[in-house]
């Protein structure tokens, strides 16, 4: 098996995963970057073995060598995930009869709770001022307001567009994963100051950017970018080691749970695909009782 093959049948795998499953951008781009690492391996590794001859011990060798170079357990089950579908898909093609995924064992591991802003320190961050002049300012507190007020996920805000905004009906068409539509209502006085927004984009820059958020240099923004400023302001307020985009969705999530929102209708507002996934979120409102309970039980 050349590495020119292996690039063919990798690249047939992923035009699969974007034009037939739909898959995100970043999402194709995971899957594509395991496949090329597994498949370079065997081919230094195991002498470059048709795919055919690809055998469960060709994996677990890959497998062992990802744990020794202190690859995270979640890290290998995504990789694992990624081997199941692509010889799912060989098998559909017929260019293997059997899937070498069947003998492979995922590792366990370890559930980690989300990590959340407070209440209290959410509120103190959004009631922060700012230069409304400064359009990077402008822009990044709009998005930092727009992760908390809706839990959307960085590539959803990044890439929402102006059509996706329903203002008549104050809500949010949101592309999810494998495409997934899903409606995120917006309050009032958020969805006019980003109509705003939008009104002074198109005078300063013109409507060729579908995109609602654009830099001082009329471009998308960038993941990159977003991170980096949504973890500098979180800074100002919290000292959680991780401050991402992705802790303001679990804030989101968290805060609806405490204050006693539907654990279904989370579950639709995330976009998650089954209700293990919102479940997670569930240990605030435990905790929360449990410090009520301390707080008013008189044998606490």
């Amino acid at each position: 098996m050349s590495v020119t093959e292996v690039y063919t049948e990798a690249q047939k795998f992923v035009e699969y995963l974007r034009y037939e499953k739909r898959y995100s951008k970043h999402t194709l781009i995971a899957y594509e970057n395991d496949l090329m690492q597994f498949l370079h391996f065997q081919i230094h590794q195991f002498n470059a073995p048709a795919l055919a001859d690809i055998q469960a011990p060709f994996i677990k060798t890959w497998l062992a060598f990802l744990k020794e170079q202190g690859i995270e357990s979640k890290s290998i089950n995504r990789k694992i995930s990624t081997l199941k579908s692509f010889f799912r898909f060989l098998q559909k093609l017929g260019c293997i009869q059997q899937s070498p995924m069947v003998t492979i064992v995922a590792p366990k591991a370890k559930k980690q709770l989300p990590v959340f802003v407070e209440e209290a320190k959410m509120n103190a961050l959004l009631q922060m001022p700012i230069d409304a002049t400064n359009w990077e300012e402008r822009t990044y507190f709009l998005v930092l307001q727009l992760f908390y007020h809706t839990g959307m996920r960085l590539s959803e805000l990044i890439y929402l567009t102006e059509k996706q905004i329903d203002a008549a009906n104050y809500q949010l068409k949101v592309l999810g994963k494998g495409n997934k539509e899903r409606i995120i209502p917006i309050h009032h006085q958020l969805l006019q100051q980003i109509m705003d927004y939008i009104h002074e984009k198109h005078q300063q820059f013109g409507t060729e950017i579908e995109q609602v958020f654009v830099t001082h240099k009329n471009k998308p923004l960038q993941p990159r970018q977003v991170y980096e400023q949504i973890k500098k302001r979180l800074g100002l307020v919290t000292t959680l080691k991780k401050k991402s985009p992705h802790v303001l969705r679990h804030s989101f999530a968290t805060h609806l749970l405490n204050n006693g929102a539907d654990l279904n209708a989370v579950k639709e507002l995330l976009g998650h695909s089954s209700l293990a996934a919102t479940q997670v979120y569930t240990h605030t409102t435990i905790e929360k009782l449990k410090e009520i309970y301390k707080k008013a039980h008189p044998k606490a």
